[in-house]
This record gives C-alpha cells, structure tokens and sequence, in this order.
C-alpha cells in the first residue's frame, strides 16, 4: 500500500519537470517579447516627437501644482505604508508604527523604483529581520501587501472598466467592449474573495511550507478601500499634471492598464511602458508633447524625490540598527563579566 502510493506520487513529479520547463521557456519568450515590443512601441510614438513642446509644457507647471502634486505622492506614500500597519493586526506581531511606517516607507519605494524582489522582498527581510520579526511573519507582511494593493486594483479597474468609463481612441471599440467584460469579471473575483472571507467554514489552507488564513471580512473590505485609495492617488497626481480638460476616470483606468504592462514586462519602474500606454491611450486628447511632461513630472514627484528620500531614510535605520546592536552587545558584555565577578 505504501510503495504503490509511493510511486503515484513519484510519476506525476517526473512529468511535471519537462512540463515547467515549458512553461518557464515561454514565460521567457513572451518577457523578451515585450522587452523588444516597448521600445519600438515608444519610439513610433515619439518619433515626430517636438521636444520644444515638452520643455514649455514643463515650464507650464506652477509651484502650487508641484507641491500638490508633491502632497499627493506623499499621501499616498503614507497609505501606501500603512498597509503594514494593517499587516500587523493579521500577523499579531508588536511593533510599534514608528518603526513600521519608516521600513514600509523605503520598501514602497525600493519597490517602485527598483522591482518588488529588492522592495518587497530583500529590503524589507532586511529591515524587518533586524527588528526581530520571523521569515514566517516578514512572509505573512508581504502576502498582505499584495493582496491590499491588488485588491485595491480589481475594485477600481472593475468600476472604470465595466461602466465603459476609460475613453478609448476610435478605433479601439473592440477593445472597449473587451474591457467591459473584463471589469465585470474583476468584480465578481472581488466579490468572490470577500464573501470567502464572510462565510467560508475553513479559514486555513496548507501549501507546501506556507499556511494561509483567511482574514475576516472587515479586514477584506478594508484592504479594498486602503488599495483603492493608494491607486486613486497615484491617479489623481497624474491626473493634476495633465491639461484642462482631462478626465480622471480615464487617466486613473490609463495608469491601471500601465501597471498591469509593467507587471508583465518585468521592467523596473514601468521606464517605456508608461510612456508608450499613455501616449497609445491619450494621444488623441492631447499633444504628445503635454503627456510626455505630465509623465516626466509624475515620474520625478512619485518615483525619484521618494528615492531620495529612502535613501536617507535607510541609511538612518541601518545606523540606528548598528547603534542598538552595539549597545545590546555591551550590555551582553557587562552581564558576563558581572556574573563572572
């Protein structure tokens, strides 16, 4: 009984390698296709490009917008940030928020700037490793991070997709129709997900390693509107960057279909794809001129002055980190020696 058991489990592992392999070798193919496919995308949309147009454009911009527009990604930063706080209530671990909002704060930057597996992965192991966190919870942080902020995604690409409310070139009407049926699709997955949370009579599932425990459904919902809002920020900046006349429901449903390109692509900080979604989308609202500086100034609001900022950030939490390591070492130290005297 157990060698015949042994060996059903043996065979499907033998043909599950090549099948992998497969599916690993077209993951490939289709990363590089898009590699290849972005910048000759970007560069037939910029080609007549007039640069003397971008430059005005940016001149365009007054100090009161910038720091609105610098007000908004901090905002958004924050709710952005605070999904770890809401991470905390799912792990039950005892950290205090000031030093989870700093740690979130360089991940969520890390993240955008230079891919989730420096962000959300490596940077943030680092941090919240010495802050004396567990694999098992740092893992558990991340996986709710995710799920916030895609969560967030589904609610408003189901809304924007489904009312038709994405203004879509001419003759793109195939597509718009497509999109309908995909933002319906997306708020049934919502759905889905909350009500699981609401009924399901198990609340935990093992795969492999990992264990997964269903949240209530408060803690759903909330995780819905906090990624909503992050994603509604990050909108509304570009949004504001944009000429008199733009719509907002379209820009933010623009961003969205970006955010899913970059996704795919793997290309760190969306560099192309943005540019070539937005030129794609809008270019028959407004000159490409006016959209490239409306993404050069989102870009450096939302994407390097946070950088920068993390940057600092980072280098005070590893020296903070260095200070207590040394003064738990002293005291280390001088309980040995007291106890030797």
């Amino acid at each position: 009984m157990s060698n015949a058991t042994a060996g059903a489990t043996a065979n499907p592992s033998a043909h599950e390698k090549p099948k992998k392999t497969w599916v690993k070798r077209l993951s490939q193919i289709f990363t590089i296709f898009f590699f290849i496919l972005v910048p000759v995308l970007l560069y037939l949309l910029v080609r007549n490009l007039e640069w003397q147009e971008v430059k005005d454009s940016l001149n365009s911009f007054t100090l009161t917008t910038l720091l609105i527009g610098f007000a908004i990604a901090m905002v958004s930063y924050g709710v952005f940030s605070s999904y770890d706080l809401l991470a905390r209530h799912y792990v039950k671990h005892s950290l205090p928020a000031t030093k989870i909002l700093p740690s979130a704060f360089v991940c969520y930057a890390s993240n955008l700037n230079l891919s989730a597996w420096v962000g959300s992965f490596a940077v943030r192991f680092r941090l919240y490793s010495r802050l004396g966190l567990s694999v098992g919870d740092i893992s558990r942080i991340i996986s709710i991070n995710i799920i916030t902020n895609w969560l967030g995604y589904i609610v408003l690409a189901g809304i924007i997709f489904s009312l038709g409310l994405l203004n879509l070139p001419d003759n793109w009407s195939v597509g718009s129709q497509a999109l309908q049926l995909i933002g319906v699709a997306l708020l049934l997955i919502t759905a889905l997900y909350i009500l699981a949370c609401r009924f399901s009579k198990r609340r935990t599932w093992k795969i492999r390693d990992y264990e997964i425990t269903l949240p209530t459904s408060t803690f759903a919902l909330l995780q819905a509107l906090m990624g909503a809002i992050n994603w509604s920020l990050m909108g509304l900046l570009v949004f504001i960057l944009l000429p008199d006349g733009a719509s907002y429901p379209a820009v933010l449903g623009t961003l969205l279909i970006c955010s899913i390109a970059g996704v795919v692509t793997h290309i760190p900080a969306g560099l192309g794809v943005l540019e070539a979604v937005f030129l794609a989308m809008l270019q028959h609202e407004f000159s490409k001129g006016q959209i490239i500086a409306a993404l050069l100034g989102y870009r450096t609001l939302y994407f390097l002055i946070p950088l920068a900022i993390a940057i600092v950030v980072y280098l005070l939490l590893e020296k903070t980190a260095k200070k207590s390591a040394a003064a738990e070492a002293d005291k280390s130290r001088e309980s040995r020696e007291s106890k030797q005297t």
